[in-house]
Formats: C-alpha cells, structure tokens, sequence
C-alpha cells in the first residue's frame, strides 16, 4: 500500500523526465529505487547495485536496459515498464525525482545519492555540453511526441561566462533541467527528512571516493546481500571510473540511443572542487548563505563533505 503521506504526490516534469510516468507502476517486494539528483552519481550507485545483486561484473544486459530510467521521455513508458515486468532478478530502477515525487512503499528500498552542490554544477555543464539535444529531442518526439514543449519550463541556454553561470545555479529556483542549487538541496532534504525510515538509505559522492569498498559493503548491508569485506574489495574494482570507463558502452545511460557525442567522456575525471577556480570570496559567500535558507546544518554539513568527511551521519 503506498505510504499515506505521498497520497497527493509532487510532479516534477520537464522537457527531460516526468514523474507521472510513476504513476500505477507495478512494484515488487525488494525493489530498489535509486533516486539522486543530476551528475550525483547515478551511475556508479547503480553499477554497485548490479555487482551486488549480480555478484559480480557480468550483466544480463546494459546496464541502461538492466537498471532503466523509467521517467525519462526519450522512451515509450509501455517499452519501459514491460521490459522491467520480464525481468527474474531483483529490480532496481534510477529516478532523479526526488522521494515527494515518488509513490513510497515499505517493502521496497530508496537511494538517495547526494554530492557536493558546487560540484554538481560543474559537471552537469560538461555533461550537457556532451548531450546530443538533436537526437534527444528526435528519441523524445518518437515516444512521447513533441507537442508538449509549449506547456514546460523553458531549457536554460548557459551563459558563456562561467562565473555567470555559477550565479545562475546558486539563484534559479527551477526543478527542470539543468538542476539549480535549491533543486539539489530539496532532492537531498526530502531523503534527509526521511532517513530513520527503515526502506530509505543515504550515500554521498565523497564517501564513494574515499572508501568505495566500505560504501560498498554497507550497501550490501541495506540490501540485505551477503558481502564479505573480500568480496567487496573486489567488486569495488569493477566500479572504478577507469573500469566503467573502459564498459562505457555497456554502462553510460542511453548509450545505445546515441545520446553522447562521446560515450567515454560521460565518465569523465573531474573530481572534486573544480568550483574553486570560478568563484569569488563574495560569491562562495552568497552561496553559503542561499545554503543556509534552504536547509538545516546538518544536513548543509552533509551534502557537502558526506558521512565520513562532515562526522554527520544520516543514520543517526
């Protein structure tokens, strides 16, 4: 039974993604709905999910097709639900709705995946800059037609000035794409106020990189699959950037649609703090106070540095 609080749901829709496409899906007992916002790492939380539930790197399928992307409008809803219906192993299906946009279940578990919000800026400028619109918009035309354009919010054209663009993302109040600071955070803050919830799990970006075995392992933990810390050491092999790199065509999202101009690049090795260069003593200032509007300390010091970098841990 869906939980009563998400009776009267949020919508989030946009020329990209539509939470109604949620609406009456047939969820299973186990199910794993992994729900972050943009360049948070989706993929790699669903990579780490295929190497538990597969126990190990051999995949029935892309991972695209194994793990889909079931609001995105670059695909018939009736082709995406089927092909998740047919599907004999346990199911987990990536989102960037956040959690007051999705139907909430007790017996299925929820991901949410946060990372440092400068950080996410700076990669989803890369991310839509390797973005073929043209062929997006002919994928998106062939399943769900066009003739809505009119009706959404209309897609941002960056600034050519970085630090204008920086601006934009601390300012913008918009839930579409590309994400604004405060989408990130409202995404971040709807798992955050429901993190005690015994099907809801928090892993951060920055605690991936500095122990991508732990994560692992306690992921394993959450879902309940039996990890040794051996085992996971190597599996967490299988998830390094040059490994998934390597699989690119296997793993990026929508690579068989020729949605990149370069599937590679999608795992790109920006890393962290690449904010720095492009913003000013004033700025980072406006941004930690825009910060301090929008959500509490804790979970400020969290979406920031993670569990292990911040000593703030959602678990508790």
């Amino acid at each position: 039974m869906m939980d009563n609080a998400q009776a009267s749901r949020r919508r989030y829709r946009s020329i990209v993604a539509d939470s109604g496409r949620w609406d009456g899906f047939a969820f299973r007992p186990g199910d794993v709905v992994i729900s972050t916002p943009p360049k948070c790492g989706t993929t790699w939380t669903q990579m780490l999910c295929a190497l538990l539930i597969f126990d190990g790197p051999a995949f029935p399928a892309p991972l695209e097709d194994v793990s889909p992307w079931l609001d995105m409008s670059n695909r018939p809803l009736a082709e995406v639900t089927a092909a998740l219906a047919s599907q004999t192993h346990r199911r987990f299906v990536k989102t960037h709705t956040p959690l007051d946009g999705l139907p909430l279940h007790p017996d299925v578990t929820y991901l949410v995946v946060g990372r440092d919000p400068r950080d996410v800026a700076i990669s989803f400028e890369h991310h839509a800059a390797n973005m073929d619109w043209e062929r997006f918009l002919a994928l998106r035309a062939a399943a769900v037609g066009n003739e809505d354009l009119a009706e959404l919010p209309v897609r941002r054209v960056p600034s050519e000035d970085p630090v204008e663009r920086f601006r934009t993302f601390v300012a913008g109040e918009t839930h579409a794409s590309p994400p604004s600071l405060a989408s990130v955070l409202h995404h971040l803050d709807t798992g955050w106020q429901r993190r005690h919830d015994a099907n809801v799990a928090l892993f951060h970006y920055a605690d991936l990189t500095a122990d991508l075995p732990g994560e692992l392992l306690r992921l394993a933990g959450v879902l309940g699959i039996p990890c040794s810390p051996e085992r996971a050491r190597e599996l967490a092999a299988e998830a390094s950037l040059a490994r998934m790199r390597e699989r690119s065509a296997d793993i990026a999202p929508n690579a068989s649609q020729g949605n990149w101009k370069d599937v590679r690049a999608f795992f790109r090795s920006g890393g962290s703090g690449e904010w720095r260069g492009r913003v000013s003593a004033a700025d980072l200032a406006a941004y930690e106070a825009r910060v301090a509007a929008l959500v509490s300390p804790d979970l400020a010091a969290w979406a920031h540095g993670g569990r292990l970098a911040s000593g703030v841990d959602p678990e508790r």
